[in-house]
């Protein structure tokens, strides 16, 4: 069988980071939140509403892949991919077309869109794991890797480069967030469709030159044992990887969505020590602190793409659980220290990118870790279940830091933003603490 002529497996790859960046769409979801909250402009969105439009989108995205993932070997990768693209793309084009309302934007950004994301997000990852069964962490990297590169072209292009689309793009009359929503429909949609071709399992039997396949035992430590969906939700492992998950993913899902509103009022308030409006410099320096909270944002999303990468390629050598564990200890640590280190602009930056570098390897390590704990061939199934975590995270990490910043309306210094990261931060060395306890799980 492997003397056969089959596709070069490193074309998945290739595919499965063209759709990443078009799924990363919703981590650059904080470059549109002054717009929307801004107390003088169209929208007057409250910090709770534009961050709830934003967990719906991450709920929705982990819901829908649960049976995206049950429905994978049914109705097959290529076709699920595709109408995740067509899904996705939909709802940001009826988001520029008719998004005038919290209510519209969360319907067409949030359920629509999210929703397209998770039909086609478990795609490359499934049909990757089969490809590469000799270098899952690896693989699952490089897979969802454009998932964090893409935050950073969708942010800087968007907000930055060329003056920003955001500023300056007007189609068919509308402004410029919406006009926006309804160029990025139609680049993720295309970008999807593409990337989905080349997304295709490998025949049955198929091994990499030079792989064995290890032994199958009562120990699925290495894939080899697969578990069914019933099998897995009675195993302890499945809790403890949940929660480890949802404590890990809340601290990065907190400060995609909130590292500009923070940024600006924690830089702001350094340099003139209050954030009253009536200073005669408020807005210039308000205008500075966006600018540096902008590149803190692209410095995430490059350092979340690269925290995917090494993280997996890290833990294929010490292992998975290992990896999880140094993750969330070096996340918690950094969380509880990100408050003190936003009120300088290199402190605040290079808070984000480590911040931003270990978000990002949760989306390597939890997939590998399914499949090692329970099967590699079963990985899209299962991988939907456990991935279901990240959706109770993007509810509970956005909000915490929405209702303490909606609470503390009027202060005149950043003080609101201390208690949820210091939630978040505890949280991560919990997981921490929890990973070090988890043991494979035994099949009887």
């Amino acid at each position: 069988m492997n003397n056969q002529k089959v596709m070069n497996r490193w074309f998945v790859v290739v595919g499965a980071i063209l759709i990443q960046l078009a799924l990363g769409a919703i981590y650059a979801w904080s470059v549109f939140t002054p717009k929307l909250t801004a107390v003088d402009g169209t929208y007057h969105f409250s910090a709770g509403e534009a961050a709830w439009i934003f967990s719906a989108g991450l709920f929705f995205f982990a819901l829908v892949m649960i049976w995206a993932g049950r429905k994978l070997a049914s109705i097959g990768p290529q076709k699920l991919a595709i109408s995740g693209g067509l899904i996705l793309g939909a709802g940001y084009v009826l988001a520029g077309l008719f998004g005038n309302s919290f209510i519209s934007q969360l319907i067409f950004i949030g359920i629509i869109g999210g929703s397209g994301i998770g039909l086609a997000y478990v795609v490359p990852i499934a049909v990757g794991v089969k490809w590469f069964p000799d270098k899952k962490g690896m693989l699952t990297g490089l897979a969802v890797a454009g998932f964090g590169f893409g935050a950073t072209i969708w942010v800087k292009w968007a907000g930055s480069w060329g003056g920003g689309l955001i500023n300056n793009l007007q189609l068919f009359g509308l402004d410029g967030v919406r006009s926006v929503f309804l160029l990025y429909g139609i680049l993720f949609a295309v970008m999807v469709i593409l990337g989905s071709l080349v997304m295709k399992d490998p025949p049955k039997g198929w091994l990499p030159e030079g792989y064995t396949p290890p032994k199958a035992s009562s120990s699925s430590a290495t894939g080899a044992v697969e578990f069914d969906t019933g099998e897995v939700l009675r195993t302890s492992q499945y809790y403890m990887i949940f929660i480890v998950f949802i404590f890990s993913a809340l601290a990065g899902l907190m400060v995609i969505y909130c590292i500009k509103l923070f940024g600006i009022d924690s830089l702001t308030y350094s340099k003139l020590g209050s954030l009253d409006i009536t200073n005669v410099d408020y807005e210039s320096t308000r205008k500075w602190a966006s600018a540096i909270a902008g590149t803190a944002m692209a410095t995430y999303a490059i350092l979340n793409g690269l925290g995917r990468i090494i993280w997996g390629v890290v833990s294929d050598k010490i292992g998975r659980r290992i990896a999880i564990f140094l993750m969330c200890l070096i996340q918690g640590i950094i969380m509880l220290s990100f408050y003190k280190l936003g009120f300088t602009a290199m402190g605040f930056i290079i808070a984000a990118a480590i911040i931003g570098f270990n978000f990002g390897g949760n989306f390597a390590l939890f997939p590998a870790i399914t499949a090692d704990f329970f099967g590699n061939k079963n990985v899209g199934r299962n991988y939907g279940l456990v991935f279901f975590a990240y959706g109770i995270a993007g509810i509970v990490g956005p909000q915490l830091a929405g209702v303490f910043k909606d609470a503390a309306k009027g202060a005149t210094d950043p003080s609101a933003w201390l208690t949820p990261f210091i939630i978040a931060g505890v949280a991560c060395l919990i997981g921490a603490v929890i990973m070090i306890l988890v043991k494979p799980p035994v099949k009887n």
